[in-house]
């Protein structure tokens, strides 16, 4: 007899996990069907980001950022440290622990809200069944349910000229997982993932070339940001190449040479120890539903679906990854919540405009509303204030002075439409000017709000202050 549940949800990563605890959580009987496996081949609940993305990332980036610094940086502080090592392994290891930890909670959290966990492949049969392989099974069992939750993520983008190997050609997750610092690491891709990887193995002591094929570094941030950020990374020693497509690559002698054109069109040749392909994601649709299900996908392989996330079929609802908008674990979490909610009958709400975005680099990166060029593009006239970090007592404290926090206000109503912040603690502070956009906040309301001194977010204070020109630490202009 077939296992039967209110809902049933394929994928455990940010958004199928907290779909289904949401659903657990207003007393749906649920249940999450996932394939991931640890290296040791035990199911690992989290996804893409928990297992292989976000928090390995972190981890790395933290460890050697951590180790740089000891290294190098702390003389200025009246520190004098001699002898650093870097032990590889262990720093793995931390890593390691952070995501065992981490998926171990995700388990936690499904006992304790009674989600039954169903290790192996789903597929989407119809409207309310769900063939469920199990892992190392080869009969699939039929599993039905009253709502279906599509949440199977990403998978990173290919190249056929750059075809991965798993040894000297890898992808992220590879590249997450090397056992020595390579002498010359290449990278395919300057955006958001190789310029994250790019900074953890640079600091290790790698050699780093990025490979970009557009010829606008960080096209998706603000110019004026991600040109300020481009003189930064250069100076921390990132090689990035802009306008270079990959032609073809060979592999000898535990060497990758790499032919690309540049941008004046001219053919290059590139020798790195191990090169990583990191030029996005795509969607994790392929055999996610069989071919009877009749599930509607789009012309890039994303699950189409209404501004409810309910797609062509009766019941059934994709999130996260697979649907359209930005591949982001906090974008994905809150359509699973907001899922969930409607399945219950309660309304559910998420503002596609105000989703903030993250480049963990260091300094951080953070933005979220629109950029200044596509408010005038949109032609609407808008006002800008701006803060340098080099005039925040906190950030030459902590000696981290680099970046600015830029607010982009329209010039009639004073309301916010974009916050850009380069600098320390940027992850941290976009938060703030979510918040305050959620709200329709003007510019003004940010500028009457008290903040603690001294502190980073002084920064969006001054800069807000700015906007009408009357920033209090610089000079207005």
């Amino acid at each position: 007899m077939a296992k039967s549940f209110d809902v049933v949800v394929i994928g455990a990563g940010p958004a199928g996990y907290v779909a289904a605890i949401r659903c657990a959580q207003l007393g749906l009987k649920t249940a999450c069907i996932d394939d991931w496996r640890d290296e040791t081949g035990r199911s690992s609940l989290g996804g893409t980001c928990l297992n292989a993305g976000c928090i390995p990332s972190k981890a790395l980036l933290e460890s050697s950022e951590r180790y740089l610094q000891t290294k190098s940086g702390l003389e200025d502080y009246g520190i004098v440290a001699s002898g650093v090592k870097l032990d590889l392994a262990r720093m793995q290891a931390r890593k390691t622990k952070i995501v065992q930890t981490l998926t171990q909670g995700i388990a936690g959290l499904f006992r304790t809200n009674r989600i039954t966990a169903l290790a192996g492949r789903g597929q989407l049969v119809d409207s309310g069944r769900v063939a469920f392989t199990p892992h190392d099974a080869d009969q699939a069992e039929e599993v039905t349910a009253q709502h279906i939750i599509l949440a199977s993520g990403s998978r990173p983008v290919t190249l056929g000229a750059a075809p991965v190997d798993g040894d000297l050609v890898v992808d992220s997750s590879g590249a997450l997982a090397f056992s020595e610092v390579p002498k010359r690491l290449g990278i395919i891709g300057a955006g958001v993932i190789g310029l994250e990887l790019g900074s953890v193995w640079r600091r290790l002591g790698s050699e780093v070339v990025l490979l970009e094929a557009q010829t606008e570094f960080l096209s998706m941030a603000d110019a004026d940001l991600a040109g300020q950020a481009l003189k930064i990374f250069t100076r921390q020693g990132l090689d990035i190449r802009l306008g270079c497509r990959v032609t073809g690559i060979k592999t000898a002698r535990r060497q990758v040479q790499i032919t690309y054109q540049n941008a004046e069109d001219a053919a290059e040749e590139l020798k790195v120890d191990r090169l990583v392909v990191a030029v996005g994601r795509r969607p994790n649709t392929d055999g996610l539903a069989a071919p009877g299900a009749r599930l509607q996908l789009d012309e890039k392989g994303y699950v189409d679906i209404d501004e409810h996330c309910r797609t062509n079929l009766p019941n059934v609802y994709a999130i996260g990854d697979v649907v359209r908008g930005p591949m982001l674990a906090h974008k994905g979490s809150e359509e699973g919540v907001a899922v969930a909610e409607r399945i219950a009958g309660q309304p559910g709400h998420i503002d596609y405009d105000l989703i903030p975005s993250v480049l963990y680099t260091h300094p951080e990166m953070a933005w979220v509303g629109r950029t200044e060029a596509a408010i005038q593009a949109a032609g609407v006239e808008c006002r800008v204030g701006t803060f340098p970090f080099a005039a925040s007592g906190r950030a030459l404290a902590v000696g981290e002075s680099e970046g600015v926090v830029k607010i982009v206000a329209d010039a009639k109503t004073d309301r916010i439409l974009g916050v850009h912040i380069l600098g320390p603690g940027a992850s941290e502070l976009i938060a703030e000017a979510v918040v305050a956009m959620s709200f329709g906040a003007s510019s003004e309301d940010l500028a009457r709000t008290v903040h603690a001194h001294p502190t980073l977010a002084e920064a969006v204070h001054e800069a807000a202050l700015a906007v009408d020109k009357r920033a209090i630490h610089i000079r207005n202009r």
